[in-house]
């Protein structure tokens, strides 16, 4: 995959996030699970931004980012506005974070082994988007069985 592939997708992605987000008319909604549903779309939001900003912008891209994860899933009154601002934070680190790699830097190895195996820095971004894509689904179907 190029590196230009790389930012088209997540750039699009992430603005469909935002756009997920933002088409909660009931902010109070975007916290609510029922039934099976676990998470909410706040916390997978706030989970994708945690996600993308630690394992791409900080560790990638050094932009300065300390993770809580527990938080991602714990927190329930981020304000709608403060989700898309996080959006839009979290796409700037990315793109401007793949910008800057090269071809030897995508082909080098990640610097830590997430998963407990070595992976090349572009394997982990593939994967990575593809983490983008499952919760942005999730999003999605909870907006649309809460918009019954």
């Amino acid at each position: 995959m190029t590196k230009e592939a790389l930012i088209k997708l997540f750039e699009r992605d992430l603005s469909k996030l935002s756009q997920e987000i933002a088409s909660y008319t009931n902010e109070p909604d975007l916290w609510k699970v029922e039934d099976n549903i676990a998470n909410s779309a706040g916390n997978l939001c706030l989970h994708l931004v945690g996600n993308l900003k630690h394992f791409v912008g900080m560790t990638l891209g050094n932009i300065p980012y300390e993770r809580q994860r527990d938080k991602e899933f714990s927190d329930k009154n981020v304000p709608q506005q403060q989700l898309l601002q996080y959006i839009n934070e979290t796409k700037a680190a990315v793109l401007s974070t793949i910008e800057k790699l090269d071809d030897a830097m995508l082909s080098a190895l990640y610097p830590t082994e997430v998963f407990g195996y070595a992976m090349s820095a572009e394997f982990f971004l593939i994967h990575l988007y593809g983490h983008l894509s499952y919760h942005l689904g999730q999003v999605n179907y909870h907006r649309r069985l809460l918009n019954k």
